[in-house]
Formats: structure tokens, sequence, C-alpha cells
């Protein structure tokens, strides 16, 4: 597939097949996530890989038991509303699903250092930029493979705890949960407020 044709088709996906993904594929696709940039080369990243159920219940549990009071706002607000109010509705009620019936459900964790959580400048911040390039690399190449991505990030709590259900040392962090499969057929399709590059460019001054 041409680089463009990646770029324009790739999308968050919430709908999957039930069909194994090889294991191969899957090491490609990590591969591409490892060649991203990284701050200090040492690229301290690493991958929690989970395809059994049980290993799916048991990381994301945690998921299931933070959605289900956001479920009962959404029934009362998310009713004919804004495209980005009409993709929470599609959304959220999927959060749970479109991990634990993905293929995979990949959790990419990065060693953190004291100020990533309370940055005293942007260069703190350099261990999550480099992982969020690591997780644009591997939602390129799914799409390049035919598959698709999800992806949730933890909310409150929740991230910790799936890290130690995981086995993950403490200093390692998780941004996000990644589902990783054969997009549906019957997949809904959201529609999204599409930008060209000539409403965002400025040149000499904004």
């Amino acid at each position: 597939m041409d680089l463009y044709d990646v770029i324009y088709n790739r999308r968050i996906v919430r709908d999957f097949k039930e069909k194994e993904v090889p294991e191969e594929v899957l090491e490609r696709i990590i591969n591409a996530g490892l060649q991203a940039p990284t701050h200090d080369h040492l690229r301290n990243w690493e991958f929690v890989i989970l395809k059994e159920k049980e290993d799916k219940e048991r990381v994301l549990q945690f998921v299931k038991q933070g959605i289900e009071p956001t479920l009962e706002i959404l029934k009362k607000t998310l009713v004919d509303g804004t495209l980005q109010q009409k993709m929470y509705a599609v959304a959220m009620p999927r959060q749970y699903t479109m991990l634990f019936n993905a293929a995979y459900v990949i959790l990419p964790f990065f060693k953190s250092n004291s100020g990533v959580m309370k940055p005293t400048s942007v260069s703190s911040l350099n261990p999550i930029s480099s992982i969020w390039c690591v997780i644009e690399n591997i939602f390129l190449a799914a799409t390049a493979e035919g598959l698709a991505c999800s992806m949730r990030i933890p909310v409150g709590a929740e991230g910790i705890n799936a890290a130690k259900i995981a086995g993950a040392p403490d200093d390692y962090l998780l941004p996000c949960y990644i589902g990783l499969g054969y997009p549906a057929d019957d997949k809904p399709e959201v529609e999204q407020i599409k930008y060209e590059a000539k409403q965002k460019i400025h040149f000499g001054k904004w």
C-alpha cells in the first residue's frame, strides 16, 4: 500500500472479525513501532501482548468497571448531538468489547522519569512523546497489513492497576491499550470533521 494511502486509510476501529492474526504479522507491526524516534536512543519500550481470553479478562476488568457509570450518562446526553458527541455515542459502549474482541491487545509501556507526570519543561515529556510516535507507527503498520486498531487511554487508576496485573515494573507506564485485528465488514462509519492543509498553514506569522 502506498504511504499516503496508508495515512489516509488509518482509522480507529471498534468492531473486529473473529479471525486470527499470524504472530509474524504482529511482530512486523511491533518492529515498525520500534523504528519510531526516541529521545535517548535506548528505546525503553516494552510490549505485553494479550491473546487468550483469560489474560484479556484479567487486565481489562478495570476498563469494564470504569465505563459502566459513563454509559448511564451517555444514554441521557448524547442524542442527536455534535459530531464529537455522535462519535462518543458509538465509541463509549464499545470501550471493553473493542479490546476484548480484537485478535490481540497490545499494552505498550515506556520507562518514565520523575518529570513525566509533573513536567518542568517540554523536554520532561520526551519519554511520553516518543511512545506516542511508537503507537502511531503501530497504527500505520497495521493499516498497511490490512488490519486496524482500537485504542483506549486509561482513566484514573485504571492504567496503574492494569500495569500491575500485567506484571510491569513500577517505573514503566501504560499510555493506552491497543486492540489489533481485522476490521469487521459492518463496522459503523462515524462522520469526521475534515480539514485541508490550506486551513492550517501560516506562512511567516500566525
